[in-house]
Formats: structure tokens, sequence, C-alpha cells
């Protein structure tokens, strides 16, 4: 099944994982998401263009990696930003604001209009994965929302999110995956898939501690931004370097064409790389 998503083995790759339960995604369909927050065009390319625009580019990113492999279906994902990490303290001090609900109910509708499916996307800020995962219990109740988390704006040191890179441990991903896989169990759902985002060393620690349950299914998400060979460096160097089950690799429409060669990298660069990354996202 895995050489879906690894085309060929080494002493790292593929994995070891859970064989995958029935109605299982990954590593059977390649999934491409439009990345943001409906209230800041700075923060990816949700919040940049209006909703037929969103769909209509979403879809022609869906056809260029279904071409560029056709071997593995492909399928559109609305990937929102449903916390996010404030430069205030706001009630509590837990440096983190919880969109409405009225935003949530968006993105998932966004994404059933294109036949897709949803991640809720997590920065915790000053919070904790177990107080804020909890929070979103009734939209991941549906068997097609799914979770991230991004360790980059979670300061346990109490710094102000935004001045430095945060992290988060193994142990506080796997509460996510507990939590997940109890949901998964309880509703009798197809399994749940949980992005977690990287882009250094220190952003995940302990990531061979990271569990593997069959409810469940990991995808480390590349997240730095710049030239093809830094990001391929970084792919290499904080995600296959550390493997867990599956890949993702993030490209941004602004950040990663500021610098020579002046443009993104294509899908028939990525599916070069090894192990094919199974996730895709567009910021």
């Amino acid at each position: 099944m895995l050489a879906l998503a690894h085309d060929s083995i080494t002493k790292r790759w593929p994995a070891k994982s859970p064989v995958p339960l029935k109605g299982a995604i990954l590593p059977f369909q390649r999934i491409v998401a439009y990345y943001g927050n409906f209230y800041s065009r700075h923060m990816g390319i949700l919040g940049s263009l209006p909703e037929e625009q969103l769909i209509h580019n979403l879809n022609a990113e869906v056809e260029k990696w279904q071409n560029g492999d056709k071997t593995t279906p492909v399928i559109p994902a609305i990937h929102y930003i449903a916390i996010t990490a404030q430069s205030k303290p706001g009630k509590g001090n837990t440096y983190r604001l919880r969109m409405p609900e009225k935003q949530i109910l968006k993105a998932v509708s966004l994404a059933k209009k294109m036949k897709g499916i949803t991640f809720l996307d997590i920065q915790v800020g000053h919070s904790t994965v177990k107080n804020e995962v909890p929070s979103l219990e009734q939209y991941l109740i549906s068997p097609d929302v799914h979770l991230g988390l991004d360790p980059e704006w979670s300061m346990k040191d109490g710094s102000i999110p935004g001045r430095k890179i945060g992290s988060m441990d193994a142990a506080d991903i796997n509460l996510a995956i507990d939590y997940l896989s109890a949901l998964v169990k309880k509703h009798h759902l197809p399994p749940k898939i949980l992005v977690i985002h990287r882009f250094t060393k220190g952003m995940i620690t302990n990531s061979d501690k990271i569990k593997k349950t069959p409810e469940v299914q990991i995808v480390i998400n590349m997240d730095g931004f710049g030239f093809p060979a830094k990001k391929i460096d970084s792919y290499k160097r904080f995600v296959s370097g550390y493997p867990v089950q599956f890949t993702g690799f993030k490209l941004f429409y602004k950040n990663d064409t500021k610098s020579k060669p002046y443009r993104m990298m294509s899908p028939k660069e990525i599916l070069k790389l090894y192990p094919k990354p199974i996730y895709i996202q567009y910021q």
C-alpha cells in the first residue's frame, strides 16, 4: 500500500505504520489544499481571493497534480486556521484567538462545494493542545473534517508569538492523536488525518515518540519558504530525515517567488522527492 506514497525502500522509509482502516484517505489519494484564514490575506490564499476565484484556482492546482501523477487520485482541501496565535494576551492570557463558528462553517462549506475535505489548524500561542483541540470537536465529528497543528506558534517559554519559532513535543502531539483516535472509535468515523507543520529541527521534539494508531494518519508538512534548493534541503533535513508516517510539502505564492528563479516549484519537481509528498499545501 505504501508504495503509493513511497516509491522505493530505504533504511528510514517507508515508515512503520498501521494498516490503513476502511475509509482511509492516505496513501490512496493525494490531497491538494489551500491554506489561510478568511480574515487576513497575509495568512494565506484563503484570505486573498473571493470564493468563486478560490474554487477555480484550487481546482486548477488539483488538475496540475493529477496530470503530474495519474496513478494517485487527487482531492481538494481547505486548510483553515481555526485558532490563531496573537501578539496580545487576550482573555485568559492565552495569546490565541478562536475563530467564530460562522467562519469555520464557511471553510467546511467551501470544501463541500468542491467535494473536498477540511483541515482545521491550531496555533496554540500560550495555550495547549489539550485545551484547544476539544474546542473543535463539534466539527471534527464530521467524517470530512481533519486537524492541523502548527508548532511554530506554540510558545512554551512564554515568548510572544511571532518573535521566535515555537515548538511542540511528541507528548503534545500524542494528546491530539489520542483525542482524535477516541473520536473515531466513538462515532465510527473513517481515520482522521493530522497535519503537523515543520521547517526546523526544534519545531518538533522527540518525533520518534509520536504515536501511530490506526485511527489517525500523520502528515509532517514541510512548511519552509524560499527558492527550490532551499525547500528541498528543508524537506530532506526536517521531514524525510525524521520519518513519522506521511509527508507534505507547502508552496508559497508570494514568498517562494521573491528570489531566483522567481517561481514556485512544479508538481513534476516535487514528485521527484523521496518519499513523494502525499499532502500538498498552497499558502
